[in-house]
């Protein structure tokens, strides 16, 4: 039993020894988040993206769960949840895989392939669909305003970067007459 263990051990000790920012949770290695960027030549070029990791108990036999903390326009990635849809990590995964080949090979070939005909989210795939160039322009949209480094989420902070943004919103609506009046 104590292979599999030794096995995380060494998956997460060499991708945090890589040149990907990992932040442990709750001071385990069973939970973290990973900083990501877009691959170059790609739309998502550009945008940096927290990934977060959850291994299971019988990582490197059964695949991580892969999250993004932060919004991206993309077929294959649930908009709310983060959740990914992706072949080689829900249903094909191989113990000959490890977490360095999610983030150099796995997420960069997701976001260079789109596969609209498998979707999680919809919209995305349907914009692809119909109109490619409204797509490209969303997806850039998405990683200006959500995959700016200074964007990425802050778990432990995540409530006031929520803020920001609505406040963001408010100063250029026309709410901003009733939020000066005082109570009766």
């Amino acid at each position: 039993m104590s292979s599999p263990s030794k096995r995380r051990d060494m998956d997460v000790m060499k991708l945090m020894m890589s040149d990907y920012s990992v932040e442990p949770i709750n001071d385990g290695i069973n939970e973290f988040n990973v900083e990501f960027h877009g691959p170059k030549e790609s739309l998502y070029e550009g945008g940096v993206w927290k990934v977060r990791v959850e291994l299971p108990d019988a990582y490197p036999y059964k695949s991580p769960s892969i999250g993004f903390l932060n919004k991206i326009f993309h077929p294959n990635v649930d908009e709310l949840s983060g959740s990914v849809c992706l072949d080689v990590i829900n249903q094909s995964w191989s113990p000959m895989f490890d977490l360095l080949n999610v983030f150099e090979v796995f997420l960069p070939q997701l976001l260079l392939y789109p596969n609209p005909s498998d979707p999680l989210n919809g919209d995305a795939a349907s914009l692809m669909m119909k109109d490619h160039k409204q797509y490209e322009q969303k997806v850039k949209e998405y990683c200006e305003r959500y995959a700016k480094r200074e964007n990425t989420p802050n778990p432990q902070a995540e409530d006031s970067s929520d803020e920001d943004d609505i406040s963001d919103e408010q100063s250029t609506s026309s709410d901003d007459e009733v939020a000066g009046h005082a109570d009766p």
